[in-house]
């Protein structure tokens, strides 16, 4: 459909600086009850039903654990490989356009209300996946200074109302600000968060349902995943708004 919106951070897009400015406007221009992305009256909802049905969804097959693309829904040769710490992961989404814009005006437009609506769209995705407790990708104490509110935080805490699961926002926490992972190799991003993160309580056979906006490569979320197994976490399943995929 044609978008009559300017839509407004990932590193994939082209002109980040821009796209952050776009983000900014959208958020002081749109009326109440309009539609983030063409502008229209959405009765009170962040995205009308005729942009929601464009949004991009993740393809019909992936691997269970790390949800990238394969043939047959089988398990992908990289986890197959060099399994990663976390069991499973649920996307809503595939990160592209324009769902990339609504994400942007959630982390950078401070639309905090998406928050609520992305946790709604992720619900329906975990019916079926039995949790403890949610444990939200924590920032750095720099990064969340500067942004002023983490949004993995905060669809955590929507997500958390609507399927009745504590949310815990202090035992996992990110110790080491890391440089952006945008321009990194895969190895790279291994690397860069090798050690970043820290937890604070036991999680003794927890069921942990971990939360992020976006999941590129994984190596994030791997290494969230591998902190909490040490402090006795059963299984993590990484739930996030969209999962990016090669092109």
């Amino acid at each position: 459909m044609n978008y009559r919106g300017q839509f407004i951070g990932m590193s994939i897009l082209p002109y980040p600086s821009l796209i952050k400015a776009a983000s900014r406007r959208i958020a002081t221009r749109l009326l109440p009850g309009s539609c983030l992305l063409c502008g229209a009256d959405s009765n009170n909802e962040a995205i009308c039903p005729p942009c929601r049905s464009d949004l991009p969804l993740p393809p019909p097959r992936t691997c269970p654990i790390c949800a990238d693309r394969t043939t047959h829904g089988e398990r992908c040769g990289a986890c197959l490989k060099d399994p990663p710490h976390f069991d499973r992961t649920v996307a809503a989404f595939r990160y592209d356009f324009p769902l990339d814009r609504v994400i942007h005006a959630l982390k950078y437009g401070h639309q905090l209300a998406l928050a609520q609506w992305f946790a709604a769209q992720m619900q329906v995705s975990l019916t079926d996946h039995a949790c403890d407790r949610i444990v939200p990708l924590p920032l750095h104490v720099d990064r969340l200074r500067e942004r002023g509110f983490n949004q993995a935080g905060e669809i955590a805490k929507a997500l958390g109302a609507l399927l009745d699961l504590p949310v815990d926002l202090q035992t996992l926490v990110r110790t080491r600000a890391t440089p952006s992972q945008a321009d990194l190799t895969d190895k790279e991003r291994l690397r860069n968060v090798r050690g970043a993160f820290e937890c604070g309580g036991d999680l003794s056979q927890q069921r942990l349902l971990l939360i992020d906006d976006v999941m590129t490569t994984g190596a994030t979320a791997n290494e969230c995943a591998r902190t909490l197994k040490i402090h006795g976490a059963r299984s993590v399943t990484v739930a996030v708004a969209a999962r990016a995929f090669k092109h």
